[in-house]
């Protein structure tokens, strides 16, 4: 069952410690969202098991008025506070606003998503193939996440008082999409180090769809996830952050974030699959070096290493740390050439985190 969880934006170790730390109220609210996400691992595995994205079915190619740009096709579903999904449609593609600023973010969310891997990366959609996005905002009472479950997007409203609405930050939803990117691909193993790699994509390309989204440059860019989503009271200023990771937040409730930046912290757990929302602070800080020492657009450069090594057919299901960093390396090398200032910043970057750390790796994956 380990890979096959449904992919959800807010670590179990944070929601272990509200029910640890929270008053009443706050723990049962904690407990309540830890259930409901392990209710639909069942059918997040028998969508796996058949297939996922990767299904036979072939769309046919949509393309826009100009005639000259794939299809975005986007619903907006309200489950009213529920959890039947979808839901309710309120707004299908083309259609104007909703009066719900909910319903707008996610419809918006799906298209900047949708706009970043196109027009970065020439992807039409998550499979590539004209996938609908459809999400589903108002899930339950109060809940404290928001997921891809292989098929949507759903978001919870939060509770107001640990966390905002699931669908403020943008990344957010460039991060769970994402998944869906990586499982129509790679599909690494959710679990241990190939699942900190699966969270670690997620997370560049959620923040890269926001960098691309505001025009930002790499030393521009704030480089957190989730910021805006953690309530006044809390004190931090995000889930993640990929420049500093583990100074995202420091709070009684929440705890202190446990993100590693180099492999001297990598933290070995039973919990969260593995670690893999923990340890994933490691390839997310060597992304980071790298696009900042590469400068400018980091999807430019950048991310177009980390998509080409998603796309790699040596990248493995089951790869770790190391195997992803010297795909890296070749893929840099492949794109920018040996002695390229791209591929020097990636094997440096690699090195600084201590997964690459032997002139051998990286002459056999120049």
């Amino acid at each position: 069952m380990h890979r096959h969880s449904i992919f959800c934006v807010l670590p179990p170790h944070i929601l272990y410690e509200i029910a640890k730390n929270g008053n009443q109220a706050e723990r049962e609210a904690a407990l309540a969202t830890l259930d409901t996400d392990h209710s639909h691992r069942a059918e997040r595995a028998s969508f796996s098991m058949l297939g996922g994205l990767k299904g036979p079915a072939v769309r046919a190619l949509e393309m826009d008025a100009t005639g000259t740009l794939p299809l975005k096709r986007r619903t907006v579903y309200n489950c009213n506070h529920g959890t039947t999904l979808p839901g309710t449609l309120v707004r299908a593609e083309g259609q104007p606003p909703s009066v719900d600023a909910t319903v707008n973010r996610a419809y918006d969310g799906l298209g900047s998503t949708f706009d970043f891997y196109l027009g970065a990366y020439q992807r039409n959609s998550i499979d590539n193939k004209g996938l609908p996005l459809i999400a589903s905002v108002h899930y339950n009472q109060k809940y404290n996440n928001a997921f891809w479950n292989g098929h949507q997007m759903v978001f919870g409203d939060g509770d107001g008082v640990i966390f905002n609405d699931f669908t403020l930050p943008l990344d957010v939803i460039g991060h769970e999409l994402t998944h869906g990117v990586t499982g129509s691909e790679a599909n690494l193993t959710y679990l241990n180090q190939s699942g900190a790699l699966n969270e670690s994509i997620s997370d560049v390309f959620g923040v890269l769809v926001k960098q691309y989204s505001l025009k930002q440059t790499a030393d521009r860019a704030d480089w957190l996830i989730g910021a805006g989503l953690l309530a006044p009271k809390i004190k931090g200023v995000a889930l993640r952050s990929m420049k500093a990771p583990g100074t995202a937040y420091d709070d009684p409730l929440l705890g202190k974030d446990p993100q590693p930046a180099d492999m001297a912290h990598f933290v070995n757990t039973t919990g969260d699959n593995g670690g893999v929302h923990i340890n994933s602070g490691i390839p997310n800080h060597a992304f980071y070096l790298v696009a900042t020492k590469i400068g400018g657009f980091a999807w430019l450069k950048a991310g177009q290493i980390w998509y080409n090594t998603l796309l790699d057919h040596n990248l493995k299901q089951s790869a770790n740390f190391s195997a992803f960093a010297n795909l890296t390396i070749k893929n840099a090398t492949t794109l920018y050439g040996s002695s390229s200032v791209e591929r020097k910043a990636v094997i440096d970057a690699w090195q600084q985190v201590g997964v690459v750390t032997t002139p051998l790796a990286m002459s056999a994956a120049g």
